[in-house]
């Protein structure tokens, strides 16, 4: 935060800077429009709004809008009303102040003195409509954004239907890479099915604010979902395109458009948003056993309230619905034979089942060490793990260089080349990296190790692997609103009990 106080002062230099011939044209000597912290003084002084809008000026992000209505402010003082104007003023003001201080017609005008523009009917609106989009647009790029949850990925921590608050200012907040969009929008325009909600004549670097802390384990993070740099239009994000192209091959995923749709690239800031547990942190080594989660050979206990799938069954009767329901069992599979069921269960609710009459068994289902799953990260049945049972793994950090090779360029690959931006090929045995053969890598970012609370049920790091930071979004902190999707308004739809809750 030190940092974004010091930058503070020099952002909001540079563009003053342009308005020395206005300064000056205001009585006011242009010199002043160099200090750091006193030219915006001078500045509230000339436009005549009272100077406790100085405190809005150093709250970080906050102050940008400030800045804008001083902008908009300052050409009022100079007759330019017009909505054109005072827009192009904002966007440009290194142009527009500096054009303005030239002009001979331009005459500087007492706030106080110069007439009232009435504004018609129309004008009003327009007008408290774009403040409150800018408001907004500000609030949620910057401070704080809403999110839903749509999948049980984190059940039953986080529940399908929970309204949440996300909060970028705890890690930092990032830049937009694609700064002109429709606004509160992700990627897809509304009522449209594939039409993208922004352009990408301009693209901005990855860049993030200072934050307030920094990623712990086990916290509750949002993301850019990282296989979400191609999609299948057709599937969204709803199926990995990578997963596609190993089931069906390539060249059809790109030119069946009536099964695929259009295959498109989509910059980091417009992946769709994941939400999953932190497991690990950069240079911990992650180990997966029966289930059990180690980091750095110690055993991970989390906040969150785990679950997993479980094999029961019972004496050919079956279960009350209304005992699903008060243990809060809301994912089944009923195998085909009525007496054997698959539930997604918390421990809790596995040791309630087993004391019911009826039911003679409940197993955890748990995948033995060593069965390979290609579903399951990094794909390479040289690495032999499953979701129940993976690793060792060492997340990557950035600044360590680690040997690499043709047997462990598997976990690495995407990183080098999609996240890092490297060209990577492998010919004769050997690895190139940007055309020079390599047998080492150095992280240029952190990554993290992202896991749902519904174990069995989450598509995550065991899926798709390596999070890098900057595909981090912020922390998941408050839930305003739980709505159950399976049932009515008036039979129990807003969990009551499930309202104005912090997340753990």
């Amino acid at each position: 935060m030190l940092l974004l106080f010091i930058l503070l002062p020099l952002s909001f230099t540079i563009p003053t800077i342009f308005a020395w011939q206005l300064f000056e044209k205001a009585g006011v000597d242009g010199w002043k429009t160099l200090i750091p912290f006193y030219n915006l003084y001078v500045w509230l002084k000339i436009i005549k709004k009272p100077l406790w809008w100085y405190i809005f000026l150093l709250i970080p992000f906050i102050n940008v809008f400030v800045y804008m209505l001083m902008i908009v402010e300052m050409l009022k003082c100079y007759n330019k009303f017009g909505l054109g104007e005072q827009a192009i003023g904002v966007i440009f003001p290194f142009i527009y102040l500096p054009y303005l201080g030239f002009s001979a017609k331009a005459k500087y005008l007492d706030p106080e003195k110069r007439p009232k523009v009435k504004k018609s009917f129309i004008r009003e609106w327009v007008d408290a409509i774009i403040f409150a989009v800018i408001a907004a647009t500000i609030i949620r790029i910057f401070l704080l954004e809403a999110y839903t949850i749509p999948t049980s990925s984190m059940e039953k921590s986080l529940l399908v239907g929970d309204f949440l608050f996300v909060s970028k200012i705890s890690y930092g907040p990032k830049l937009p890479n694609t700064p002109i969009a429709f606004p509160f929008v992700h990627h897809t325009l509304p009522l449209t099915k594939t039409t993208k909600s922004y352009l990408e004549w301009i693209k901005l670097p990855d860049f993030r604010f200072p934050g307030f802390s920094k990623i712990e384990r086990n916290d509750a993070v949002v993301f850019n979902y990282p296989d979400g740099d191609t999609v299948s239009l057709k599937f969204q994000s709803n199926v990995s395109y990578y997963s596609l192209v190993n089931e069906y091959g390539r060249n059809r995923v790109w030119n069946d458009k009536r099964n695929f749709g259009d295959i498109v690239a989509r910059p980091v800031d417009k992946r769709e948003n994941y939400i999953k547990r932190c497991i690990a942190l950069p240079g911990d080594t992650l180990e997966i056993i029966d289930q059990k989660v180690f980091i750095n050979g110690k055993p991970s206990e989390n906040p969150g309230i785990k679950q997993y799938n479980y094999f029961v069954r019972t004496d050919g009767t079956r279960i009350n619905p209304k005992i699903l329901e008060k243990l809060d069992i809301t994912e089944k599979i009923i195998t085909g034979n009525s007496r054997e069921y698959i539930f997604t269960l918390t421990d809790k609710a596995a040791e309630k089942l087993k004391g019911f009459a009826n039911v003679k068994e409940v197993l955890k289902i748990i995948k033995p060490k060593g069965k390979w799953d290609p579903n399951i990260f990094p794909h390479d049945s040289v690495y032999k793990w499953n979701v129940d049972n993976f690793g060792p793994l060492i997340i990557p950090k950035s600044g360590v260089t680690i040997p690499i090779n043709t047997k462990n360029i598997s976990l690495y690959d995407r990183i080098i080349h999609a996240y890092e931006l490297n060209d990577l090929e492998i010919k004769d045995d050997k690895i190139f990296i940007n055309g020079k053969e390599s047998d080492s890598y150095t992280f240029k970012m952190n990554y993290y190790w992202m896991m749902g609370d519904n174990r069995h049920n989450s598509a995550d790091s065991r899926v798709w692997g390596f999070v890098p930071e900057n595909h981090v979004v912020g922390k998941a902190v408050f839930v305003w609103l739980s709505l159950d999707p399976n049932k009515s308004l008036f039979n129990g739809k807003i969990r009551w009990n499930k309202l104005f809750r912090i997340i753990n």
